[in-house]
């Protein structure tokens, strides 16, 4: 999947519908939340949308772009307003962030770690990286994902966390104060191959659809039910997640840690 979202970087923006829906809403709900970070992380930043949104909130903050992708890299760095406003490139995957403990303030990931099997490594991961009193804000798909292909025989569909699975993990984590939402967003296309067509382009087609046979592909497709308008839907769960990193209550090596104040 890797070399494949590698090569959609050219053509990435024509597609991303989605990811810039989520983005906007997930932004609208840093409006909530009181906030001032000195440095904001954009993990798995794609093209950079993301980032590009971070710096307009935040324009006195250092701001990091990360991915593992560096073609994708590259065109966050292209598609910057200005050379000043090209942000901290960093090539690293979510489970291993070559950034120092406590060192930002907001992470921010819109669509991306519902493609690791498991997110709790890149939930410990961003922990670390977050400061004490730090947000972890992100959007991520969910089980609902796709379910009109199920319905038509699709077997190879890639299987979402639910939401409150996810929670779990943020908790388990060490997150304190997790808040998760769904919401459904549904596409719709013309034709099955505007839609296979827009997920070449996202460079996720086969981790989608999973290995589905050409065969099996043209026996789904023509189950798959139009809407009365003779539309295809495509229903995308969306679960919204933030979530807080409180002071530590054990140490690196398990042992619980007590404060003392002083009256």
């Amino acid at each position: 999947m890797r070399e494949a979202f590698s090569r959609a970087a050219a053509h990435y923006d024509e597609a991303a519908v989605l990811a810039r829906e989520t983005g906007r809403r997930l932004a609208e709900r840093l409006d909530w939340v009181k906030l001032t970070p000195q440095c904001v992380a954009d993990i798995g930043c794609a093209s950079g949308d993301g980032v590009r949104e971070l710096q307009r909130r935040y324009p006195g903050s250092q701001a990091i772009a990360v991915d593992f992708s560096p073609a994708m890299l590259d065109a966050t760095r292209v598609r910057a307003p200005t050379p000043d406003q090209v942000p901290l490139l960093v090539n690293a995957d979510a489970r291993a962030l070559p950034l120092a403990a406590g060192s930002i303030d907001l992470a921010w990931s819109n669509l991306v770690l519902h493609w690791l099997d498991d997110p709790l490594p890149a939930f410990l991961e961003i922990r670390r990286t977050l400061a004490v009193g730090g947000l972890f804000s992100f959007a991520m798909l969910g089980p609902d994902t796709l379910k009109e292909l199920r319905v038509a025989g699709a077997k190879t569909v890639r299987r979402f966390i639910d939401m409150h699975d996810i929670g779990d993990m943020l908790v388990a984590a060490g997150f304190a104060e997790p808040v998760m939402d769904m919401e459904v967003i549904t596409l719709s296309y013309r034709r099955a191959a505007d839609f296979l067509a827009d997920q070449r382009h996202l460079g996720v087609r086969d981790g989608l659809l999973g290995q589905l046979s050409w065969r099996q592909a043209r026996q789904v497709f023509r189950a798959w039910r139009r809407t009365d308008d003779g539309r295809l839907p495509a229903t995308f769960e969306i679960v919204f997640g933030h979530a807080w990193k409180g002071e530590a209550t054990t140490s690196d090596d398990g042992r619980s840690v007590v404060r003392f104040h002083r009256q």
